[in-house]
């Protein structure tokens, strides 16, 4: 009974610090991609890297939201906020392929809820 006792309270115990951490702080930089085109890419990476802008605006592909792709392939889908900023974001750019964004908010393993969201600019030396 004791040795029950001690299995549940550790296990609660357990489960408190885990629920405590929540989300974090991050800032990623990567492409975005419509969760449509990227759950049927067969190389991520790639196929965020040369995504076209009207594809992801196209209304199946916008409805499915979005993600930023990092370029060691590591995905963070948006949440709904994310998605609205993310197609405002589209919607006013210029680039016609593989937009490039940085994203800061908070990551909770999965779903990045975004404070801020801005195209990266690339710098030529």
């Amino acid at each position: 009974m004791n040795r029950k006792l001690l299995v549940i309270g550790l296990s609660l115990a357990f489960a408190a610090m885990l629920y405590a951490q929540g989300a974090k702080s991050i800032k990623v930089t990567g492409y975005l991609i419509d969760n449509a085109c990227a759950d049927s890419a067969k190389d991520l990476g790639a196929k965020a890297k040369t995504h076209s802008t009207s594809c992801a605006l196209m209304d199946s592909c916008e409805t499915s939201g979005y993600s930023v792709v990092t370029d060691d392939n590591k995905r963070y889908p948006l949440t709904d906020t994310g998605n609205d900023k993310a197609a405002e974001l589209l919607k006013n750019s210029k680039t016609q392929k593989g937009v490039k964004v940085v994203v800061e908010g908070e990551y909770d393993g999965t779903k990045l809820d975004v404070k801020t969201l801005t195209e990266a600019t690339e710098t030529v030396n």
